[in-house]
């Protein structure tokens, strides 16, 4: 008998690939029974709002936008609020007429762009909200920059503000195509005066894209300096095989796979739902990022990137605070770049609970001598103090300085949240503290006690903080930033 050792090893490594072969089967297979076991669709989630801008409309300037705009709210209407079925009309479905969470119930729909005009502006700001988010999440801000002299547009980005239907087919080049047309809006309406842009989460994706874009096209009008809060410029590699979970979906005319969360629409100004294309979108704008950084510092066009500064929690559950730091600030030359960290509230009774201490992050960024651009720490006075104080650290010094902010961390609080940068302690919806006479569902303090698995909106969800105890920082750091008068009331 001949004894052939490699047939035996063929034979194996056939056995073990046809092995693994056959558990990806069962895997996938699984994980699409497991997807489609689901709660069912809604109207919400399968609209198809063909009003909505994307890069192919002919629209030539943001009067057409706002036109086209009103024609999609009107089809929202009429395709979505109209065609709810009679279960789903109780109080806190935002796409029931008349509930506490109907947008075109409260004082105004935030959902929609919006502009604050002003006479002899001191400069135009442009606002760019979140991913699932609507223009309200920089409302406050928005109304802070108009009062201190700044013309003020905040864009409603396509896809958002309508339907969580709105998200399954936008594209980041349709967002591009209108931050482009909102920018070109502000320099006509500037009056020669500085043209900034602040975004937040996703639109400071947007923010970062347009303003490398203006770096390689002197068509497009120039961005003297830019805010970012929460801002989205990495995200795990993973995110690029999301799309096929949609893909497959439509291949096997299983329409929830279109879907990573479907959730109640509670929330007057923000999707519960979540779309599979809405994270290929995140992903492929901040790969677009990363290539242009690339382009631009072997063309040494990063010399000529304004002034950034940005806002960032040290935790942050939906954006990677590293990729902000590797992957665009570390990259950038000098040019009086700041990035503020929130850190943790170090107070000495939490250290215990907690199950990932950044110290050592922060210890590392603090103490790296070639940083071009300053690092900033809203942290602990002490670690038996509540009393907040920001260490900075200039490029070129090696010491750090302390300066005073007058505000403490809150008994309950133990660190910030991605979606809490942009709202103060008294938002009507989201804030801590909100005014008595507050219009809608109030979801800042929303906590609802009782047994666990019973409700389908998570109760890591409902604990997530929505309001910056810090806001009046951010706030007067951005005036001062773009050199606004941080002195003058809101009206």
């Amino acid at each position: 008998m001949n004894f052939r050792p490699g047939s035996l090893i063929l034979k194996a490594f056939k056995a073990l690939a046809y092995s693994a072969v056959g558990a990806l089967v069962v895997l996938v297979i699984g994980l699409i029974v497991y997807m489609n076991s689901r709660a069912s669709l809604s109207v919400w989630h399968l609209a198809d709002l063909d009003e909505e801008f994307t890069v192919d409309s002919k629209v030539e300037t943001f009067g057409d936008y706002l036109a086209l705009e009103d024609r999609l709210f009107r089809q929202l209407d009429e395709l979505v609020y109209a065609k709810i079925a009679p279960e789903q009309r109780h109080a806190i479905n935002r796409y029931n007429r008349g509930s506490l969470t109907d947008p075109e119930g409260l004082s105004h729909n935030w959902n929609r762009s919006f502009i604050l005009p002003k006479e002899n502006p001191g400069a135009a700001v442009l606002l760019l909200h979140g991913m699932s988010d609507s223009p309200y999440s920089l409302r406050n801000l928005g109304e802070r920059l108009n009062a201190a002299g700044a013309y003020v547009l905040g864009l409603r980005v396509p896809g958002h503000g309508t339907a969580p239907s709105g998200l399954v087919e936008v594209t980041w080049q349709d967002m591009a195509a209108a931050v482009r047309l909102a920018m070109r809006h502000l320099a006509q309406h500037s009056n020669g005066q500085p043209l900034y842009v602040v975004g937040y989460s996703n639109g400071g994706a947007l923010a970062v894209h347009y303003t490398l874009s203006t770096l390689e096209d002197e068509a497009l009008p120039k961005v003297d300096r830019v805010v970012l809060l929460s801002p989205e410029i990495g995200v795990t590699p993973a995110a690029a095989f999301a799309v096929w979970q949609a893909r497959l979906g439509h291949l096997l005319g299983l329409e929830k796979l279109a879907w990573n969360d479907i959730l109640p629409e509670y929330e007057a100004f923000k999707y519960g739902s979540f779309a599979v294309n809405a994270g290929d979108v995140v992903y492929r704008i901040t790969s677009e990022i990363q290539k242009r950084l690339t382009a631009l510092g072997g063309e040494e066009k990063l010399k000529d990137m304004p002034s950034i500064l940005a806002f960032t929690s040290v935790i942050d559950a939906t954006v990677s605070t590293p990729a902000l730091v590797s992957g665009l600030f570390d990259r950038l030359p000098a040019g009086g770049h700041e990035l503020v960290l929130f850190d943790v509230n170090r107070i000495t009774e939490l250290k215990p609970l907690m199950k990932w201490d950044p110290v050592k992050v922060v210890q590392a960024l603090q103490a790296d001598p070639d940083k071009t651009y300053t690092l900033s720490l809203v942290t602990n006075e002490n670690a038996f103090s509540r009393k907040v104080v920001v260490r900075s650290k200039r490029p070129g010094k090696k010491k750090l300085t302390d300066s005073s902010t007058g505000l403490s961390w809150p008994d309950d609080i133990y660190s910030l949240a991605h979606v809490a940068l942009p709202f103060p302690a008294d938002d009507p919806l989201y804030g801590g503290h909100p005014p008595q006479k507050s219009q809608g569902l109030h979801l800042g303090e929303l906590a609802l006690r009782g047994e666990r698995g019973a409700l389908q909106i998570s109760a890591s969800s409902m604990l997530r903080l929505r309001w910056n105890p810090f806001y009046p920082y951010v706030e007067e750091r951005v005036l001062n930033f773009l050199d606004l008068d941080s002195t003058s009331p809101v009206p």
